[in-house]
């Protein structure tokens, strides 16, 4: 009798054994005490816009035109640690940026030791490249020199361009973007029939009113002559 029950825990402890070193080892496999995520969290959504690196989510014409040089200057003052701007200004940590505006990327200023990236990035420092750059000008060219992180406001970038302008010239602004024609309703449009039941409005209702309603009549009733006896 005591060799069975002997026999029964030893397969007893063995199975709770087994089971304990299976639920250790898919533990570590899984990563089910981990609280790291191997993958980002979260759903993608069809159909949405990404703006992240990609096109702006709004017009850089309209920002332009309403861009304020002597708001820039204000902002750049942060930058004269490492640019001058005025004419002929010697090159710094950073080149001198008069008239770079509409310039070839990488090759403004003679003589400065521009990073490769940025050489060799092709292209001129039009609106739409330089609002890039001053948003992230690691995002625009990696392996660039200059470690100032950027500016998030768009209205920001906007009144540094508008101060690189001033002094140095530059392209013409690009228009800003026209409204949507289409939102507004065309002057000779005619207007809408309503359906049976529907009460119409405006000059509709105006004109069936008046079509519905009899007209005074401008002659008074012939009244006869009372009879003579």
């Amino acid at each position: 009798m005591d060799d069975r029950f002997n026999t029964a825990a030893g397969w007893v402890l063995f199975a709770g054994i087994i089971a304990l070193g299976s639920s250790i080892a898919s533990g570590l496999y899984f990563r089910a005490d981990s609280p790291e995520h191997t993958e980002k969290m979260g759903y993608f959504i069809e159909g949405a816009q990404e703006v992240e690196g990609g096109a702006p989510a709004y017009d850089l014409g309209t920002v332009l035109a309403a861009a304020d040089p002597a708001a820039g200057e204000k902002l750049f003052a942060k930058c004269t640690a490492c640019h001058t701007v005025n004419a002929g200004g010697a090159n710094g940590i950073g080149p001198n940026l008069n008239g770079v505006l509409g310039k070839p990327i990488g090759k403004h200023a003679a003589g400065f030791a521009y990073s490769a990236d940025l050489a060799g990035k092709g292209g001129n420092w039009d609106y739409a490249n330089m609002d890039a750059w001053l948003k992230s000008p690691k995002a625009f060219a990696a392996g660039t020199k200059m470690s100032f992180a950027g500016l998030s406001k768009p209205e920001d970038r906007a009144n540094i361009m508008a101060f690189l302008k001033a002094n140095g010239g530059g392209p013409e602004f690009p228009a800003p973007k026209a409204p949507d024609a289409a939102a507004a309703p065309a002057e000779d449009e005619a207007p809408a029939v309503s359906k049976e039941g529907e009460t119409p409005g405006g000059a509709a209702a105006a004109g069936a009113t008046a079509a519905e309603t009899p007209a005074a009549s401008t002659q008074g009733a012939t009244r006869n002559p009372a009879p003579t006896t």
